[in-house]
């Protein structure tokens, strides 16, 4: 009976470590299933689980070890070490926080002082008079820079395998949290935050299993395009630089902005409507949109209604630079087409920049509201917003 028991609870203490992480980071088989809440249970527990089966496992195994058969001892002394490298192994190597590290710091500069090339993609975002662009090459490795803009904290975040960018007020019931990378959920990023330790999905900003199950942080509008084109209509904005500490992984990311990376779980499928194709996202309350971005590009220019809007989608000619405006003005709904680096409308002839700014012809100072968009895998649109629609 005893040797059941240690064999047995050796067994259950292989399982539980290795399941703590097999559920939470992206292996085979671990993030098609509906498993957080076990997950979260796990993740919570397992000190105590530890705890108590090495607890029985010392004393089922004391009767082994006082006896005089050698090859007994040998074999628990072997699985013994051999939990010892996956203890390490799990906790040590495969944590995420121990994967990817918060930047040592911060470094945000003027043009004058950038050295990020000018094609790279960045997740920019503006606030009154200030302007930041935080290249996706570096928040990518990080998964969530936290800064500041006018004053207010922000939470600049990015999952790889999802190809999901978002920005976040990191402020929970109006005190601001500190938040570490747990794992994830359907291979979107967890974090989860100090206080409660409930974890948050990057992609909608919801606390999804925890004390705090329900809330969700206040998304900032962002924006991505390339660098150079951010600042042309940004040129006082701040960059983020990379942080020397960590230039070899930035390397090796170089090829993340065109989705030929060397990982298949970041790599871009170049068919449309793949797992890893990527869409251009839209949500409007309830109603969720995706267009195929291979046809965008072919097209440049796509107009849509739905929801009551009307809005057009924009690539310009650097084939990575997208907008997403409401082309309804007042009582007017607006019909475009491109013409050279910018849009002219063809009931008045305007002449529109990539700010949704008209800056000639009849209608110049107008403004056309910026829609909400993402550049995000299919599979990861498709996940969280199961009832999306398909863009023709």
């Amino acid at each position: 009976m005893k040797r059941f028991l240690l064999v047995f609870s050796l067994i259950l203490l292989f399982v539980s470590e290795l399941a703590s992480v097999y559920f939470i980071m992206p292996l085979p088989g671990s993030q098609k299933q509906n498993t957080l809440p076990f997950a979260y249970w796990l993740h919570n527990n397992l000190a105590w689980i530890r705890t108590l089966l090495l607890v029985v496992i010392f004393f089922t195994a004391l009767p082994v070890f006082r006896s005089s058969r050698r090859w007994p001892k040998i074999a628990v002394s072997v699985t013994l070490l051999l939990y010892g490298a996956i203890y390490y192994m799990v906790h040590f190597q495969m944590s995420a926080d121990r994967m990817f590290y918060q930047p040592n710091q911060v470094d945000m500069v003027p043009v004058s002082g950038n050295k990020i090339p000018a094609g790279k993609l960045i997740i920019g975002i503006i606030d009154g008079n200030e302007a930041k662009a935080y290249p996706i090459q570096l928040i990518g490795y990080h998964h969530q820079v936290r800064d500041s803009i006018n004053g207010k904290p922000v939470m600049v975040t990015y999952c790889t395998v999802c190809r999901t960018g978002r920005v976040y007020s990191p402020e929970v019931n109006g005190k601001p949290e500190n938040f570490r990378l747990v794992g994830m959920d359907h291979f979107n990023a967890m974090f989860e935050d100090e206080t409660t330790r409930s974890w948050w999905q990057q992609v909608n900003g919801n606390a999804v299993v925890g004390p705090l199950k329900g809330k969700q942080l206040t998304e900032i509008p962002s924006r991505q395009m390339s660098l150079e084109k951010w600042l042309q209509l940004y040129p006082q904005s701040l960059i983020l630089q990379q942080d020397s500490t960590f230039r070899e992984i930035y390397e090796k990311m170089d090829k993340y902005d065109k989705g030929s990376g060397n990982s298949d779980l970041t790599r871009r499928d170049s068919l449309s409507w793949k797992d890893k194709s990527w869409v251009i996202g839209i949500q409007d309350g309830t109603y969720a949109k995706a267009y195929d971005w291979n046809q965008l590009l072919s097209k440049q220019l796509i107009e849509d209604s739905a929801s009551g809007k009307s809005w057009l989608l924009w690539v310009e000619k650097d084939s990575s630079s997208f907008h997403v405006f409401n082309r309804k003005l007042d009582t007017l709904t607006l019909a475009f087409r491109v013409q050279n680096d910018s849009l002219r409308d063809v009931q008045t002839s305007s002449t529109w920049n990539s700010g949704g700014w008209a800056v000639d012809g009849p209608l110049k100072g107008r403004h056309l509201e910026n829609i909400p968009a993402y550049q995000e895998f299919w599979h990861s649109w498709r996940q969280f917003h199961p009832g999306t629609l398909k863009g023709d």
